[in-house]
């Protein structure tokens, strides 16, 4: 069976950045577990899986567009301290903030007296990235897992911004997940998986406020 859209994947991979730098890897790890083509992955990662198949390896580079997309400046704001319900922020914090575009998660770059300077840019924008990934499973999805979005049954949903694989994960090759994870390659999900290939965050929280949370750890 080939990779096609929603099929359950099984794959393990190492991404790096241009300089060589290892940000995430299955290596020694569980493999990623996940739903194709449900914005698990980073875009340029997703695309280039479609029909491969069992056994299949390859190296891939992904320019900054389609991971996690070109750096920002409109995106570092001051921000009113007070809209931190009065918890003790430092520079380096990541928080999820209820913005006019949804749940969007921020790093405190600054404080001072008057505001705290967030940046609402993923910790991988801007950054080329290159894969190395092995296809070690593929096969349909359950009528169950299409209709929730996610894998059942254990995995992840890495491909992707110090992971902690095999309970709640970070991975590079995923973007946000609002669950366990968050991988690099996937985007915002409310599953198990985080990634750092991934983006947003699928959190639920009362509207104008910032919401502490561990940020994408390669990502």
């Amino acid at each position: 069976m080939n990779v096609s859209h929603l099929s359950v994947v099984t794959l393990d991979y190492t991404v790096s950045n241009e300089s060589g730098e290892v940000l995430d890897s299955t290596e020694g790890r569980e493999p990623l577990v996940y739903l194709h083509g449900a914005g698990f992955l980073v875009p340029g990662l997703e695309k280039a899986l479609y029909d491969r198949t069992v056994g299949d390896s390859f190296e891939l580079d992904v320019s900054a567009a389609d991971a996690y997309g070109d750096y920002d400046e409109a995106l570092v704001q001051d921000v009113p301290g007070e809209l931190f319900d009065g918890m003790e922020v430092a520079e380096g914090d990541t928080f999820v903030a209820d913005t006019d575009d949804g749940h969007r998660p921020v790093t405190v770059v600054e404080v001072n007296e008057e505001f705290v300077k967030v940046d609402a840019n993923h910790p991988l924008a801007g950054v080329n990235l290159h894969f190395a990934v092995t296809v070690r499973d593929v096969r349909a999805a359950t009528a169950e897992e299409i209709a929730h979005g996610h894998v059942h049954g254990g995995g992840g949903c890495c491909g992707g911004h110090g992971h902690d694989h095999g309970d709640d994960h970070e991975c590079c090759g995923g973007k946000g997940h609002g669950d366990d994870h968050e991988c690099c390659g996937g985007k915002g999900h409310d599953d198990d998986h985080e990634c750092c290939g991934g983006k947003g965050h699928g959190h639920d929280h009362d509207h104008g406020h910032a919401h502490k949370h561990g940020g994408c750890g390669c990502h």
